[in-house]
């Protein structure tokens, strides 16, 4: 009876034996079969990567030359679309304040041109960095051509030290009838804007050069007025609600205040009409400070064709009644042409009272 139970203990001991036996090789076995799985995967992909390989040759051996072609391209330089560089910081690193200006008898357009190799059709932007603005900036001209040549010369450099994207308009009123400056601004907002999305525009008579670059061209979130002095006036402001000569808004604004008026046809009230309409959105006027915004006015004798207008504190009575009926909404004209020279763009209308205008 003994030996029975010594012989059933070795059995049962060599059964956990053989359990352990099984489980051992079943191991073994997972480990063989997950070693070969491994060793399949990077020849897996290796052959995916062989088959990638001869495709690629394929399109090079179809269009042999493409890849050169494409990388030697570069991009199209044109200065109506901005940089998609890196933006252009806050403060341009080539202002230089307070310039020296000249007026040579002896310039010439070719020497504008000469001097800014960079402008194409009127407009200029950085090559080495994206602009934060794109400008519009609206001159109203008649019969000031050696006016504007020197506006030109100075402007050119002061605005491409600025770091902007900027097109430079020039409006010419045709025909011999009294000028009108407000409407001439009115003409040339809407027909930039076919030409650009400007985001800010710049309303400049021909007459100022600015002294100072830190004055900067462009808009901020209130109209703002540019010639706090000036030559002629002591570089002092002409009178506190002065907002003429040289003005700054941007799209928004401009629309908001539906534009100039188009009633003042001769000297004076059109820059106070602004004013009063600005006012009425609530907006208020910011100035650079007195030491930037110095001007140069060019002496000059008054035009025939644009005398005083005595009718110009009666219209400004009117203007609160009317502003929502007179301006850009209303701005009647007849295009004679649009000419794209090297240094601006040079618009000219007819925009007198016998064509129909307001």
């Amino acid at each position: 009876m003994s030996m029975f139970l010594a012989l059933f203990k070795c059995l049962r001991k060599g059964k956990y034996f053989i359990l352990i036996l099984l489980s051992v090789s079943i191991l073994a076995w997972i480990a063989s079969f997950a070693s070969d799985i491994v060793r399949e995967v990077p020849n897996t992909l290796l052959l995916w990567s062989k088959t990638d390989k001869p495709t690629k040759n394929v399109m090079h051996e179809q269009k042999p030359g493409l890849m050169e072609e494409l990388s030697s391209r570069k991009p199209h330089s044109d200065a109506s679309t901005p940089s998609l560089q890196k933006t252009c910081p806050l403060r341009s690193p080539f202002l230089l304040g307070s310039v020296r200006l000249s007026f040579e008898p002896s310039l010439t357009m070719n020497d504008v041109e000469s001097a800014n190799s960079k402008l194409i059709k009127g407009q200029f932007q950085p090559d080495d960095c994206k602009p934060r603005q794109n400008v519009a900036i609206l001159i109203p001209h008649r019969n000031r051509e050696m006016h504007l040549l020197y506006l030109l010369h100075h402007l050119h450099p002061f605005l491409q030290r600025q770091q902007l994207h900027y097109g430079i308009y020039v409006i010419q009123q045709a025909g011999s009838s009294v000028f009108n400056r407000a409407k001439l601004l009115n003409v040339g907002f809407l027909e930039a804007l076919k030409d650009y999305n400007w985001d800010c525009f710049v309303f400049h008579d021909v007459d100022l050069i600015p002294e100072n670059d830190h004055n900067l061209y462009a808009c901020e979130r209130q109209p703002k007025h540019l010639v706090v002095g000036r030559n002629v006036t002591g570089y002092r402001l002409r009178y506190q609600g002065y907002f003429g000569g040289v003005t700054a808004m941007s799209k928004e604004q401009f629309s908001y205040v539906n534009g100039f008026s188009n009633k003042y046809w001769g000297w004076g009230g059109e820059d106070d009409d602004l004013r009063i309409r600005v006012g009425i959105q609530k907006m208020k006027v910011v100035r650079p400070p007195a030491a930037v915004g110095r001007y140069t006015m060019i002496f000059h004798k008054r035009d025939s064709g644009n005398a005083v207008n005595r009718n110009r504190m009666r219209l400004l009575e009117r203007t609160r009644k009317i502003w929502k009926n007179d301006g850009i909404n209303s701005c009647l004209y007849k295009m004679l042409s649009v000419e794209r020279t090297k240094a601006y763009i040079n618009v000219t209308v007819d925009i007198s009272e016998t064509n129909g205008q307001n």
